[in-house]
């Protein structure tokens, strides 16, 4: 038999309803589950009126059980007989005596019959249903002056629980259980019966009630772009709409509507959000891509007229909404046109940034002093007072740092202006990548910010190097977003998040389990992005301490390193990078150079996962165990001035002479790949020297070179990696 349940209420949310639908057939899964009661596929969708769940196949009743207690000893004292006789609803003659070996002992069949599917739906429903738990519920009716009255998401109307063709009889919150349905409030506004579990979904589409939310979307997406077609446009995809609609409709009919073009003169976003936000429409763009001034609304009915009216109306609600936008738009024009983006920033003074750490305009100070550092950095070798540890390869042969790879700031300057003309405009972008925060457009339209200060920098003749660095420094703000890659986003989105973060971590503001307020998570794991996006050879340990300020550097930098070492093992995870590598990298101390940690990890893993890299690491596992034990036992007597030993002993000597040098010089160079193979080719002697020679020699000179000779290949390994962080 199947089984329908339908829960009838006034409008649901339609962010709530897919989440409600899985809440109630999980709930529904784990209630006939805990009852014994098999079924077969379970289906819960919803519309805005009602969530409604399918189960096919149910048993008609569930299975009988028996299950077996021990109790007390027959002579135990007759209170704890009286007990279990009490805990299983048995008489003392019911109970069977069985001698265990260690006295006769008490035991008790209890067998519990079958119950029939619809008195276990009977109680497990009203269950389901008074805890059910939404974001926001409400009480209503007379009840609703007590705190203990009942609560739904909306009013409940009706409740239909029908086993096939029969109605399962329940009651909760006040509502009675029966077949009465409604259908569509216009269309089919009278009781509709619902005769079985089969019928529910065709009954329903007769009366103009799409029950599937999936079809629903389906229509909605392919006849707004039919429409669009039809007249020579493009429908802007927008999932997230689609859905909001198919929540809102039950029979929704998509229609074409139009504003003037004039409108056009407003910025695309804040057309395409007024339209989106406030009237749920879908935006459409002409052939060339460029914003087309029509929309297209879905109704919730098939309207006589064909729809006029109500696109009429629509298109008058439109047109208010976007003269209100007009007009903030237009003011904010007037005000960058008579004195640029910098009328803007006194503002900013009046703006809390947090209660330690000043006002927005203090943070932008900050960020335009940081911005400055960095492009001044990131083209050319650091030094000075910062002192960044020395980078290894030319840099290294010359004397100096070299934080840049060549190649990634060659690519970069080729296209770009160069160096000082990137440091003035990246100060300036810092300096105004905050002023829209105050301005009329964002104050109604908080999500474009950013964008219109873009917008308003290139209406006044700003360098498009700027205006882009204005949008793109809140960027990446989660996964998929773009990467800003231009010069001065770059060292704008940097700049900011950089100092997001330092002065946060400066005044002990950390995120703490699920709560991070001020997203600090989401700026190291945007750092981190740009930082690999765009090959940035920039050590992190100096650049944090800038971005924190003395004297609080020294206290704050390793709590931030640690950070960023945990939000690179979550950003590197998806892509199939090991934790434990990255920490076995970090464990080295001083690498702190994102780009170059992230090439020694890659080659790293590549290594660990073959059968040299397996056994390699047995092996360091093995000496580090050995050498761990003798510490415990004090020093060693200090190893012959001379001698190598013999056979397998000289054999790993000798091979550590050679790999030494070669994966020291690899890793210098950055060719890590190199670096594993050296390590490799110690494989071998380590395994023949495990097999053919014993560490602990009672003569304890031996002992004493034997132990040096272990130290050397342990130093080695960690030259490339701490293979101690390294599971397996």
């Amino acid at each position: 038999m199947n089984f329908l349940l339908e829960i009838l209420s006034e409008e649901i949310p339609a962010r709530m309803q897919a989440a409600a639908a899985e809440q109630l057939r999980t709930r529904f899964v784990d209630a006939l589950k805990a009852a014994g009661l098999t079924h077969g596929a379970v289906m819960a969708d919803a519309t805005p009126r009602r969530l409604w769940l399918i189960a096919d196949d149910l048993a008609a009743a569930s299975a009988g059980s028996a299950e077996e207690l021990k109790g007390p000893r027959v002579d135990a004292p007759a209170q704890a007989i009286d007990g279990f006789l009490k805990k299983t609803g048995l008489t003392r003659d019911q109970l069977e005596e069985r001698d265990t070996g260690k006295g006769v002992v008490l035991f008790a069949m209890l067998r519990r019959e079958g119950r029939s599917a619809a008195d276990i739906l009977a109680e497990v429903i009203p269950q389901i249903i008074r805890d059910f738990a939404w974001p926001k519920s409400m009480r209503w009716g007379a009840a609703s002056h007590s705190t203990a009255s009942p609560r739904w998401v909306r009013p409940l109307v009706g409740i239909v629980a029908l086993l096939h063709d029969a109605v399962v009889p329940l009651t909760v919150h006040g509502v009675t259980s029966g077949r009465a349905t409604q259908g569509h409030r216009i269309h089919a506004p009278g009781p509709l019966d619902i005769h079985s579990a089969e019928t529910y979904v065709a009954q329903l589409r007769a009366a103009h009630v799409i029950a599937s939310s999936a079809e629903r979307r389906t229509l909605i997406a392919a006849r707004a772009a039919e429409l669009a077609r039809e007249a020579g446009l493009a429908l802007i995809p927008d999932d997230g709409l689609v859905a909001e609609n198919a929540g809102l409709t039950e029979w929704p009919v998509p229609l074409l509507g139009r504003f003037d073009p004039d409108f056009l003169s407003v910025p695309r976003e804040v057309i395409v959000l007024t339209m989106r936000t406030n009237q749920k429409y879908f935006a459409l763009a002409d052939a060339a891509g460029a914003l087309a001034p029509a929309f297209i609304c879905v109704a919730n009915l098939v309207a006589s007229d064909g729809g006029t009216a109500i696109v009429g109306g629509n298109q008058r609600v439109l047109s208010a909404r976007l003269s209100d936008a007009r007009f903030f738009w237009e003011q904010d024009l007037a005000t960058v046109r008579a004195g640029g983006l910098e009328a803007f920033l006194p503002k900013l003074e009046n703006i809390v940034f947090h209660e330690k750490l000043g006002t927005v305009a203090d943070k932008v100070a900050r960020v335009e002093a940081l911005a400055t550092w960095l492009w001044d950095h990131i083209t050319s070798p650091l030094g000075g007072e910062v002192d960044p540890p020395q980078a290894a390869g030319e840099g290294a042969a010359t004397g100096s740092t070299q934080p840049l790879s060549r190649a990634a700031a060659a690519r970069r300057l080729s296209t770009s202006p160069q160096g000082g003309e990137v440091t003035a405009l990246a100060a300036r972008a810092a300096r105004l990548a905050k002023a829209d925060l105050v301005s009329a457009t964002v104050g109604e339209f908080p999500e474009l910010q950013g964008q219109i200060g873009r917008y308003l920098a290139l209406s006044i003749g700003e360098d498009p190097a700027v205006a882009d660095a204005i949008r793109d420094h809140y960027k990446p703000v989660g996964q998929g977003d773009d990467v800003p890659t231009a010069p001065v986003s770059v060292a704008v989105a940097l700049a900011d998040k950089l100092d997001t973060l330092g002065q946060f971590f400066a005044v002990g503001e950390y995120p703490t389990g699920s709560k991070d307020p001020f997203a600090l998570r989401r700026a190291a794991l945007g750092i981190i992005q740009i930082v690999l996006k765009n090959d940035i050879r920039l050590p992190l340990r100096p650049l944090l301490r800038v971005a924190i300020g003395e004297p609080l550097a020294t206290q704050a930098t390793p709590k931030l390193l640690d950070f960023f070492a945990d939000r690179l093992k979550v950003q590197q995870r998806e892509a199939g990078v090991r934790h434990d590598l990255i920490d076995a990298v970090f464990a080295l101390g001083g690498e702190d150079d994102l780009v170059r940690l992230l090439a020694r990890v890659k080659a790293l893993q590549a290594f660990v996962e073959t059968d040299e890299g397996i056994n390699l690491l047995a092996g360091y596992k093995r000496a580090a165990n050995i050498l761990k034990a003798a510490e415990k036992e004090g020093p060693p007597p200090a190893p012959p001035a001379s001698g190598r030993g013999e056979g397998s002993e000289a054999a790993l000597a000798s091979a550590l002479d050679l790999a030494l040098p070669t994966a020291t010089q690899a890793v210098a160079d950055e060719y890590f790949t190199d670096a594993m193979a050296a390590l490799a080719s110690l494989r071998a002697p380590v395994d023949a020297f495990f097999t053919d020679v014993m560490v602990n020699d009672p003569d304890p000179a031996i002992r004493a070179r034997r132990l040096a000779l272990l130290a050397r290949f342990r130093d080695a390994v960690h030259g490339v990696a701490d293979f101690s962080k390294i599971e397996g």
